[in-house]
């Protein structure tokens, strides 16, 4: 029986974040990407979320290599989890690479993990597979689409990407390669499908350059711009304009002095000397020579920007006049993070400009027209929309068919669903263990479903604990009931109801007492289930009643 490719997604379909592909041929597996995701507003205490690793570590002796396809914190931010348990050589690009090693040595896995560094045109044997990495735009230096080859043929693996004809470096992405591969027979081609309900082309890069030469011009308030840390053709540009102008560059934000520490190693980006300075320095500066470069254009609680609007930044105050330049477009559930933070700015008198008044970003993802280019170029036999939510992936797929792809080639997937191809046909065959896996301070799956349910009551309704002392002995009550709650009704307040609830615990344990009740567990149930009922009839809440009962 002749061998089948099997490719199936752990992450990066119907959802934004964690991309992790596997392509599997006989007894080898290759990864794409291991990324992460951040976590909803409900998702209390977590701090980001990772893909289900399960398949992968029952087949870690079956996987030969993991590929890169940049830089990008939801292509490389779950490496350190999965590499815990995981023995297998990663292969990126230089600036992905870089990126990829201080994760690796905050983890303290740098010498655990093999780490290869490749350059677009190279190509790399992996089992039964070769992997050649192909330059692409996208909004971060180094990024790469792959041609996977596999004895049934080549698979077009887009990454993230978009065509920018006037990129501030490396060069436009290679249409010719991909040409050659469309002429020469692209069996599957899995592309990025985040931006197709965009009609038309993702404008360049260097076209913000522009809107910060007018706000630069002639503006005597210090300046403070906020973008994504890895975008380094944007900070780039932010650096070259501040230069000109004659001001100083102070960057703030751990993310972001890590992106250029990395860029400015590797030669990605290049600072006129004297233009970067210390932040403590800035204070002594006059407004108009003053630059500051900060994270935090989605508004994360941590983040420097955010800091400095709610006053608890250690080096940066907001003055009034200052001009806060944000670069970034909201990523979508960031909207009301990034509203607090603007009405902050406001409040300390700030000028905040965002991309409603200029165009200050562009997106890193291929729209319309590019994708049609994309599928022009590769002419594949089979169709795999991948990286975006339900309705990318559907309007991807929509778009295939108008440009003649048979439906029956186009395969709309899902996490952990298997998908299986022949020289001849594209299915959906099977499952393996996939989801979502929290990841709070340093538990890595200790916090699951049950938990985060808990949570969101907790955070909901608050809870009411009931405190009983009974005796041992005869199972009498010795004192109590006592109620303490938290984050239900304010006590000073509410002392009748408290009283009320006391009463009806009293009740529960009575009623248990005439039932000669002894069981704990059937004690705390009663008092559990009556107390649940009054307050819902009283309240119309439903706090989390945790029943204790002290054996004396």
């Amino acid at each position: 029986m002749a061998e089948k490719l099997k490719i199936i997604s752990l992450g990066g379909l119907n959802e934004i974040g964690k991309n992790l592909t596997v392509y599997e041929y006989g007894g080898d597996m290759i990864v794409v990407d291991v990324g992460m995701g951040f976590p909803d507003d409900d998702m209390y205490g977590i701090d980001v979320v990772i893909p289900d690793f399960t398949y992968l570590i029952q087949n870690r002796d079956r996987i030969r290599a993991i590929f890169i396809t940049h830089g990008h914190e939801d292509h490389i931010g779950g490496i350190p989890y999965l590499m815990r348990d995981i023995n297998a050589p990663i292969y990126a690009t230089r600036m992905s690479a870089g990126l990829i090693r201080l994760k690796l040595e905050e983890h303290r896995l740098t010498d655990k993990v093999k780490l290869v560094t490749c350059e677009a045109g190279e190509t790399v044997r992996a089992g039964k597979f070769t992997v050649e990495f192909i330059h692409i735009n996208h909004s971060i230096a180094d990024a790469v689409a792959f041609a996977i080859r596999c004895p049934l043929g080549v698979c077009v693996h887009t990454g993230d990407f978009k065509i920018d004809p006037t990129p501030i470096q490396g060069g436009m992405a290679d249409l010719t390669r991909l040409g050659e591969l469309g002429k020469e027979g692209v069996l599957a081609l899995l592309a990025d499908s985040t931006n197709v309900e965009r009609p038309g082309f993702t404008k360049s890069e260097r076209s913000v350059g522009a809107s910060f030469e007018a706000l630069f011009r002639g503006c005597d308030q210090r300046i403070i711009v906020t973008t994504f840390a890895s975008n380094i053709d944007r900070i780039q540009q932010i650096i070259n304009v501040a230069a000109k102008y004659g001001r100083k560059v102070a960057v703030t934000g751990r993310s972001m002095e890590n992106a250029m520490r990395v860029s400015t190693e590797l030669g990605y980006m290049k600072v006129p000397a004297g233009t970067v300075v210390d932040v403590a320095q800035i204070k002594t500066m006059p407004k108009n020579k003053v630059c500051i470069i900060t994270t935090g254009s989605q508004g994360e609680t941590m983040s420097a920007l955010t800091r400095m609007a709610f006053n608890t930044h250690r080096q940066v105050d907001i003055h009034p006049g200052d001009r806060v330049i944000i670069s970034a477009s909201a990523i979508p559930g960031n909207e009301n993070s990034i509203g607090n933070v603007i009405n902050e700015l406001y409040r300390r008198d700030a000028e905040v400009v965002n991309e409603r008044e200029l165009p200050l970003h562009v997106s890193g993802h291929a729209c319309q027209e590019e994708l049609k280019i994309m599928h022009a170029l590769t002419r594949p036999k089979f169709f795999i929309p991948v990286h975006g939510e339900q309705r990318h992936l559907k309007t991807h797929a929509k778009l295939a068919r108008d440009m003649g792809m048979d439906p029956r080639h186009i395969v709309i997937s899902d996490v952990g669903k298997v998908i299986e191809i022949t020289a001849k046909s594209i299915k959906l065959n099977g499952t393996v263990p996939a989801g979502k896996v929290f990841v709070d301070g340093y538990g890595v799956g200790d916090v699951g479903a049950v938990v985060l349910r808990d949570r969101q009551h907790l955070a909901q309704d608050g809870m009411i604990v009931v405190v009983v002392s009974m005796s041992g002995e005869d199972g009498q009550v010795i004192s109590g009931p006592d109620i303490i709650t938290r984050g239900f009704v304010y006590v000073k307040e509410s002392e009748a109801l408290m009283e009320e609830l006391r009463q009806v615990a009293v009740e529960a344990l009575d009623r248990c007492e005439h039932r000669h009740s002894r069981d704990w567990s059937t004690i705390k149930s009663e008092i559990k289930g009556s107390l649940s009922n009054y307050l819902y009839k009283k309240t119309k809440r439903n706090p989390m009643i945790l029943p204790v009962i002290m054996e004396v």
